[in-house]
């Protein structure tokens, strides 16, 4: 259609880009939406309207980072079979070095992490979970800091969480660019 649509000159690759991404925005959002809302309450979560808003913001901004590497990944590629392959592979990829499923990576592959839109949004989540000064009973009579805990220790917190929507930021942006270069690129005039 992309094709067709552009040969005829309708109009203009970046008219119909932006176009397209405004118009799928509504329902890229509802769904995570809903989703964050039941699945926030039913788990148990921290029982805080500010904590729920900034996960629901936190996920959203993960949808919208993800779904700017499929763009990008299928309009490379402009086959449907390969780059649904290679982008579940890189979402494989990102959700094991991102922290989550493996604490200790082998320092070979360790810089994965930091290419991993997961790592960033799996550590501002639990930021927003658990503030810095936030404990919960280890022993009888003892109180030690969630963050103290290896398994959340090991994701290195600070106090200021910018730099990790900084790198969303830089991702989303970087990834829509790249798609529509790719578009630009590889598209007729």
């Amino acid at each position: 259609m992309l094709i067709k649509e552009r040969s005829s000159g309708m109009y203009q690759l970046s008219s119909y880009y932006v176009a397209r991404m405004v118009g799928d925005l509504p329902m890229e959002l509802v769904l995570p939406t809903i989703f964050v809302t039941i699945s926030y309450w039913m788990g148990g979560l921290k029982p805080s309207l500010v904590t729920f808003v900034l996960t629901l913001l936190i996920m959203l901004f993960n949808v919208l980072v993800s779904q700017g590497i499929g763009l990008a990944l299928g309009a490379i590629l402009m086959d449907v079979k390969q780059a649904t392959t290679l982008a579940s592979v890189t979402m494989l990829v990102f959700l094991l070095a991102g922290g989550y499923y493996i604490q200790q990576m082998p320092a070979f592959i360790a810089w994965l992490k930091y290419i991993s839109f997961s790592h960033y949004c799996y550590k501002l989540l639990v930021a927003v979970q658990y503030p810095i000064n936030e404990v919960y009973e280890c022993g009888p009579g003892l109180h030690c800091r969630v963050r103290d805990f290896p398994a959340i220790k090991c994701l290195e917190l600070g106090d200021n969480m910018w730099g990790e929507v900084a790198a969303l930021t830089v991702m989303l942006i970087g990834y829509r660019i790249a798609a529509y270069l790719a578009l630009r690129m590889g598209q007729p005039h």
